[in-house]
């Protein structure tokens, strides 16, 4: 009996995948448990995995397309069977498609093995194989297409080595941009070509989730000014002492679940008829990929020490930069920090990451003077500005909450009582 292979929930937010790569070709044989597909979701890259064993008898769907919730992806079953009554059943869309999935299907097995032989490509001069076909269209795997477009690659300066000319795969990830001989005589202004960017899952989702946080979760903004000298001096101390290199977010981090531990409210989410108090601190921490934006959690932060939260910020935050991260890692936080001191903001605010009450924007240690003893004095400064949902906080509570993250940051020994 045929088989339906549809597109799994992946994450809890999803709603749509895209088949990034098929790990199987019409004809082969599976068994259960066989990785058979990737699927970029709104989170991350995941593997598909076959649960029955059989032959695979159709492919519905190719590289870069985009698949519903359920939505077909593919057929097995026993060799020769008939499955006529699920290709009607899946619409007129999987029959507009067939040929397209057929040459996606064949064009990753040329992409396999062409990938060994290709070489360093860069813009076209006078290219040795034509990408272009007859009518005037150029002729590239529908993988590649989806990569050129995420890396704003102009598929016309790319020479293809797939048969007969055409882009693959690797020539996408071997393109480098050559300097171009300069004109002889260039415009006072010159004009610059704009180009439209395919919106990823990844963006989509983002798009989506902050928008509807903005307009349905009432914001407002707060924001301290911390002396960060002793912050700074015990900072100093513990990486002289220590293998594992604390930074100023991990401080900031346990000061944050230090404090949510003592303002339940800010530890909070709204859930329409009640406001759900959480027993455990879970803080995500904004990690800014090519993509747009991740945010891994660390479980129990009020429980663990620096060097500990030091080391899983790392590890979780290198699995975001390479796409690796579970939905496990990103689900179920109870706060989140977003920090720009890096780049050189002094300020900024930030949306909330729904369902969390409160999200804490972090911006740059600064040097500036300020007044001790009635001397003015080199100081070193860093404001943080808290955006709260006031539904669930009011002022006075995300105030109380702001000073407790204050006094712990300015008397760092405190953090360990």
């Amino acid at each position: 009996m045929a088989i339906k292979i549809e597109m799994p929930k992946l994450s809890d937010t999803m709603e749509e995948g895209v088949i990034a790569s098929w790990n199987v070709s019409e004809g082969d044989k599976v068994q259960a448990g066989d990785i058979i597909a990737e699927v970029e979701t709104d989170k991350a890259t995941m593997e598909v995995e076959a649960f029955d064993e059989g032959t695979v008898l159709k492919i519905l769907v190719g590289e870069g397309d985009a698949v519903p919730l359920g939505g077909l992806m593919a057929v097995l079953g026993e060799e020769g069977e008939d499955i006529s009554d699920i290709l009607d059943g899946a619409g007129s869309d999987s029959s507009s498609s067939k040929e397209e999935v057929k040459e996606t299907a064949s064009s990753e097995k040329e992409e396999t093995t062409s990938e060994s032989s290709s070489g360093l490509t860069s813009p076209k001069s006078e290219p040795s194989t034509d990408s272009t076909s007859d009518n005037g269209r150029i002729k590239a795997s529908p993988l590649a297409r989806n990569m050129a477009e995420d890396r704003g690659i102009d598929l016309g300066r790319v020479d293809g080595s797939g048969p007969g000319g055409r882009i693959i795969k690797a020539d996408i990830e071997n393109y480098k941009e050559s300097a171009q001989p300069a004109a002889a005589s260039a415009p006072s202004f010159k004009s610059l070509e704009s180009r439209e960017v395919k919106v990823s899952q990844m963006r989509k989702t983002i798009a989506r989730r902050l928008s509807e946080s903005k307009f349905s979760n009432p914001h407002f903004y707060e924001t301290i000014d911390i002396d960060m000298k002793a912050a700074m001096a015990a900072r100093s101390s513990m990486n002289e002492a220590n293998e594992v290199k604390i930074s100023f977010n991990d401080i900031v981090v346990k000061a944050c679940s230090i404090a949510l531990t003592r303002h339940q409210a800010v530890n909070s989410s709204w859930h329409g008829d009640v406001i759900k108090e959480h027993g455990d601190v879970h803080v995500a921490v904004a990690v800014a990929i090519d993509e747009g934006l991740m945010t891994p959690v660390i479980r129990h932060t009020d429980q663990k020490g620096l060097a500990q939260i030091s080391s899983e910020t790392k590890e979780l935050a290198g699995l975001a930069r390479d796409r690796k991260l579970q939905p496990e890692q990103m689900e179920g936080s109870t706060f989140t920090i977003s920090n720009l001191g890096m780049f050189g903001i002094e300020e900024f605010t930030a949306i909330i990451n729904p369902p969390n009450a409160c999200i804490l924007a972090v911006g740059a240690i600064r040097d500036v003077p300020v007044v001790e003893n009635g001397e003015v004095v080199p100081g070193k400064r860093m404001k943080v500005t808290l955006s709260s949902d006031h539904r669930i906080v009011d002022g006075a509570k995300a105030a109380e909450f702001l000073n407790t993250v204050k006094n712990l940051l300015e008397n760092p020994l405190s953090m360990l009582l």
